[in-house]
């Protein structure tokens, strides 16, 4: 358009005789008329830029915005706080929240409907299931009974422990170690731990505690400060401070527990209202994260397993 323009301007010159102060005249609106157009062609190739930068931002940070809310098991707490770091991580828009309440009551707040996921440390009851939870396991851990470190004790068979914490048992000399009374701790009622070990035990409901503590921190520490006492925590927990026995020979590995040889193993459960397909696009992303190659090696760094 210019050029002709141009050849149009110069040959209309020529035929009138135009001054030459005229000639620079139309030269000059040529000029202009190529600032604006480039002008507008910067323009254009600025806004494409623009749109293209969006989109790469949008493509690395992802566009998930918004919170996932979390409660129950005090024994997932190490398993929930590393995951919801690599998630958050991985996902800057979405803020993860969770409260360690104890598994039955994480699962009443799910049943509530006052947050997205029930955290419980063992399977689901029937009455639960009834109240629309779905049970998804996200993990696997073996439940280490531990004793304080001056202990002589090293392997107890499961027909001693259960008698131990139905209290038939009260001396550690009954069983080969030092004349010295047993204090039998254990967490408080509706703990997973708790439900778990006793079932698994088959103690349900027939314990006799000396204490009866709210978390696995505090087991943990208290069975490490107290001269003949006995304890049970998640086995991920399990530290310098104490002694993990052995269970009629067999050591809580992840070999053993994966082979089924170690008695004392239970699920990790992430309960949903209704199935995962169910829910929300934050919590969809939630699980999917976690059978992703990402959330599996969040699984194996805190020492839990991967369900097979």
């Amino acid at each position: 358009m210019i050029m002709n323009f141009t050849k149009h301007r110069y040959a209309k010159c020529v035929a009138t005789n135009k001054a030459p102060q005229e000639n620079k005249q139309w030269k000059d609106e040529v000029f202009i008329m190529k600032k604006k157009l480039f002008a507008a062609i910067t323009a254009v190739c600025l806004l494409a830029v623009a749109f293209t930068g969006c989109g790469s931002e949008g493509t690395e940070n992802g566009d998930l915005k918004g919170n996932i809310t979390l409660a129950g098991s005090t024994s997932m707490e190490k398993l929930c706080e590393a995951m919801s770091e690599s998630f958050m991580e991985a996902n800057p828009g979405v803020t993860v929240t969770v409260e360690y309440t104890g598994s039955g009551a994480g699962l009443e707040s799910l049943a509530a409907g006052s947050v997205d996921i029930g955290n419980a440390s063992r399977g689901l009851k029937d009455g639960e299931k009834a109240n629309g939870s779905v049970e998804n396991v996200v993990a696997i851990d073996g439940i280490a009974v531990i004793i304080d470190k001056n202990n002589s004790v090293t392997d107890i068979s499961s027909e001693n422990l259960a008698k131990i914490y139905t209290g038939e048992i009260t001396n550690w000399n009954e069983i080969g170690g030092e004349d010295q009374p047993i204090v039998v701790i254990g967490r408080e009622a509706g703990s997973g731990t708790r439900d778990a070990f006793e079932e698994l035990l088959e103690v349900k409901d027939a314990c006799a505690y000396a204490q009866e503590l709210d978390s696995t921190g505090a087991v943990l520490a208290k069975v490490a400060s107290t001269p003949g006492a006995i304890g049970y925590v998640s086995l991920d927990v399990v530290d310098s401070t104490v002694i993990g026995l052995k269970i009629d020979g067999v050591e809580p590995t992840e070999e053993q527990i994966l082979a089924g040889s170690y008695l004392l193993q239970r699920p990790f459960v992430m309960a949903t209202n209704g199935e995962i397909g169910e829910q929300n696009e934050l919590v969809q992303a939630w699980f999917a994260y976690i059978n992703s190659d990402a959330g599996k090696e969040v699984i194996k760094k805190v020492g839990l397993i991967i369900p097979q």
